[in-house]
């Protein structure tokens, strides 16, 4: 199928990716938009797998205080050069990662920054829960491990739903900006503070 300039560009603009990137994807996905999306998504994640180990020194802290005054976020986004600190779809990131932040309440970043006694803790409830239901050990694991699952997604802010787009989970949307930039960036660490709040 001949790949026009016209669909290279609208392509761009749905994902913010290289012309040769978006022209090699909709010759895969044979013009079918939606499949170069999910082609873009996918060499997004792996590019963010590999960049994953590189040192953030650089970044920004941003603020975000709700319209009522009730709540405020500090947020630093850390990258690897001041050159993309500088850019304003980073800037924007970490802005509206501040607002995801006060809008879901996570504890933690990431997985990795769940305490083990939490996660012993919990396990241990979900077990005692299930200890009646008369169901096989094996499929009191499964089911003791599909609610961890959804403990991460609720206190965690990389397994949570993007609130801009929540088709995406907000590590995924980080993802695609370090596929898009070729650079590592990660949340270093947040705080949010809501009035009367302990």
């Amino acid at each position: 199928m001949q790949i026009s300039a016209e669909m290279v560009k609208k392509l761009r603009e749905m994902t913010g990716a290289g012309v040769m990137e978006c022209k090699t994807a909709l010759s895969e996905a044979q013009g079918d938009f939606e499949k170069a999306v999910e082609i873009l998504r996918k060499r997004g994640a792996a590019v963010a797998q590999k960049k994953a180990g590189r040192a953030t020194k650089e970044g920004v802290v941003t603020s975000y205080v709700h319209f009522n005054d009730k709540i405020g976020v500090l947020l630093e986004l850390g990258c690897e050069t001041d050159f993309v600190a500088r850019m304003p779809e980073f800037k924007e990131l970490a802005y509206n990662l501040a607002k995801h932040v006060a809008a879901m309440n996570p504890t933690y970043v990431s997985r990795e920054d769940v305490p083990a006694e939490v996660i012993e803790k919990e396990k241990e409830i979900y077990a005692a829960q299930l200890k009646d239901s008369n169901k096989p050990q094996n499929v009191i694991e499964k089911i003791v491990q599909g609610k961890l699952e959804k403990f991460y997604e609720e206190v965690c802010l990389y397994d949570q739903k993007y609130i801009f787009e929540d088709t995406k989970t907000v590590k995924q949307v980080i993802d695609e900006l370090i596929g898009k930039i070729r650079e590592n960036i990660r949340v270093t660490r947040f705080v949010r503070m809501q009035v009367g709040a302990e």
